[in-house]
């Protein structure tokens, strides 16, 4: 009899083990997560500690030298501006602002779509056909002609209106992947038993509907910072961005406005792109590596191919 008993207490010491590590283990074992989380730690400390990463003699990346539209040297690796302004400076210090654009438009975008989309799902009804078509409606709108249009006349050269817009445009593609995942856990028995409990929607939303798509929410973030990134880069070498910022898009405007490949010094317009390109896709990796940890139907396959390649 207590042998019975011990076999069955196993198993539930196992169950409960499991979702503590699970997401943790998952990412270590997956290649996409571990180089886009590499990459992303590497743009962090740039952006934190840019004067690291600066000889001493450049520490002011907007400080006018001596020597314009210099080639690459020891002295300025990867040349200067116009002005004089050491390039390579710019970019480090230019990741600051870049990164916060990605990170707060893309928190944005995501609380919006959270909002919307699991609040469509869970009241249903009117709410829910209201919701929805306002989410149809932003998803057939022309994005990058009503975002130049809004950033124009809301603001030029505002960093918050820039923000603002990406986020009011970025919402509607994550709110319909949300209603999507939200329908499908509406009548799951574990909603039923706290609205049997008298628990208010308010409740039963953030406390029992949201834990469960956390891998959801955080691949829906990494697609709306994805979005920003590279959307904001666009407005700002357009030059609809504060040409006096320091940003990579900034960086763009001002090598394509001095004539950077005209005068023999393509480091200047290739590294900003660069390192839009590298901060996209540490951001894509890691919202496809959460979209295969997430997915249930793309662990079976990765478990037969494992067993068939034993």
């Amino acid at each position: 009899m207590s042998a019975i008993v011990t076999g069955a207490a196993a198993p539930t010491t196992t169950a409960t083990r499991r979702p503590r590590g699970g997401l943790l283990r998952a990412i270590m074992r997956n290649r996409k997560a571990m180089i886009g989380a590499g990459l992303l730690v590497l743009f962090v400390l740039l952006a934190a500690f840019p004067q690291l990463f600066v000889p001493g003699a450049h520490h002011d990346p907007q400080a006018i030298g001596d020597l314009p539209l210099q080639s690459p040297s020891g002295q300025h690796w990867l040349g200067t501006t116009g002005l004089g302004q050491d390039v390579y400076a710019q970019l480090i210090y230019s990741t600051r602002e870049s990164l916060v654009i990605a990170v707060v438009a893309g928190a944005g975008a995501t609380i919006l779509s959270v909002l919307i989309g699991v609040s469509a799902a869970y009241l249903g009804g009117f709410a829910d056909d209201g919701l929805s078509m306002l989410t149809d409606i932003f998803l057939v709108l022309p994005t990058f002609p009503l975002i130049i249009v809004l950033a124009t006349y809301a603001g030029k050269g505002n960093l918050t209106v820039i923000i603002v817009v990406l986020i009011l445009t970025g919402w509607s593609y994550g709110a319909r992947q949300m209603r999507a995942q939200a329908l499908s856990l509406r009548n799951r028995d574990f909603l039923e038993s706290a609205r049997v409990r008298g628990e208010r929607s308010s409740y039963i939303i953030v406390v029992e509907v949201l834990p469960t798509m956390t891998s959801l929410i955080v691949a829906n973030f990494l697609g709306a910072a994805l979005y920003s990134v590279l959307t904001a880069a666009g407005l700002q070498f357009l030059g609809l961005g504060d040409p006096n910022s320091l940003s990579w898009g900034t960086m763009l405007y001002w090598a394509q406005n001095q004539g950077a490949l005209v005068n023999g010094l393509p480091a200047w317009a290739l590294s900003p792109g660069l390192a839009v390109a590298l901060l996209g896709v540490s951001f894509a990796l890691l919202n496809y590596a959460f979209d295969e940890i997430s997915n249930p139907a793309l662990r079976p396959v990765r478990r037969r191919r494992a067993r068939s390649a034993s």
